[in-house]
Parts: structure tokens; C-alpha cells; sequence
């Protein structure tokens, strides 16, 4: 009964663990060329994600099983704003998704506080897809000067003597 609740939510830190590492390799990018809004929006999406694991990792050790700290998937070197948010949205979907069903698989083996944290996580990952949809929706709109837009309010702020985010 807790073995499979450890097993899912064990399987829930390795998206998680990918999901950091994918969306840092993004900001990293984004920020190198200047795009701070998305860079931005990827690091904080990051840090949130990182937060899900504590709690995942908590209710595990409250489950008294052991945090298995491996990403499920390696990093995926994009460089292509457009195709940086078609991932996120794929993962954030896919996450939702899986959290969605082992919520259920919780609650058919009596684990209801399992369940409620995927239950929050849906949440989360549903609020990020939809961040990562309304910045596709505006690529398609505006196209690359969108981008544009992002890495001229960089150097106005850099040549103002505003530090950037």
C-alpha cells in the first residue's frame, strides 16, 4: 500500500528533478540573449519545482521510504525560443496528467494525503502550462519581435544603470 505511494512519488521527483534541470538550461539561455521575461519566468518556474521535491522527499521520509534523487530524463539542449516553450507545455501537460492519475492510484490504496499533494501539484503544473502557453500565444502573435522587445528593454536598462533581473 505505502510502497506504491513511494514508487509514484519517487517517479514524481524524477519529472521534477528534469523539469529544474531543463528549465535552469532554458534561463541560462534565455538570460544569455537578453530575453530577461523569459529567462525570468524560467528560473522561477525552476525554483518552484524545487519545491515540489522538498515536499515529494518529505512525504516519502513520512512514508519512511528513500528519496531516490534521479532525474527520469536527460536535458534537452534547445536553443529555439519557440521550441523551449513547446517542451515546457509538453512537460507541464504530461506532469499534470501523471499527477492527476497517481493521485487516484493514492486514493484507491487509502494514502488521501498522497493524494492531496498531487492533487496541489496539478495545481502548480496546470498554472505553469498555462505561463508557458500565453508566452507561445505571444511568439505566435508577435513573432520574433517579441524577442526583440525583450533584449532592447535589457540594454535600455543595462545603459541606464538598471540592473537586470
Amino acid at each position: 500500500m505505502k510502497e506504491k505511494s513511494i514508487e509514484l512519488l519517487n517517479r514524481a521527483i524524477g519529472d521534477e528533478l528534469t523539469a529544474v534541470h531543463q528549465y535552469m538550461y532554458f534561463h541560462f539561455h534565455c538570460d544569455d540573449l537578453g530575453y530577461d521575461l523569459l529567462a525570468g519566468l524560467f528560473k522561477r518556474t525552476a525554483i518552484e519545482e524545487m519545491v515540489h521535491i522538498e515536499q515529494l522527499a518529505e512525504r516519502i521520509l513520512f512514508l519512511k521510504g528513500d528519496v531516490e534523487m534521479v532525474a527520469s530524463d536527460n536535458v534537452k539542449k534547445i536553443h529555439e525560443v519557440k521550441a523551449m516553450l513547446e517542451l515546457a507545455v509538453e512537460k507541464e501537460t504530461n506532469s499534470a496528467n501523471d499527477y492527476n492519475k497517481w493521485a487516484n492510484e493514492c486514493a484507491a490504496n487509502a494514502d488521501s494525503v498522497s493524494k492531496k499533494l498531487f492533487e496541489a501539484l496539478v495545481e502548480d503544473e496546470e498554472r505553469h502550462f498555462d505561463q508557458y502557453d500565453v508566452e507561445m500565444e505571444n511568439m505566435q502573435k508577435f513573432g520574433d519581435n517579441y524577442l526583440a522587445l525583450q533584449s532592447i528593454e535589457r540594454s535600455k536598462n543595462v545603459s541606464s544603470g538598471q540592473a537586470a533581473e
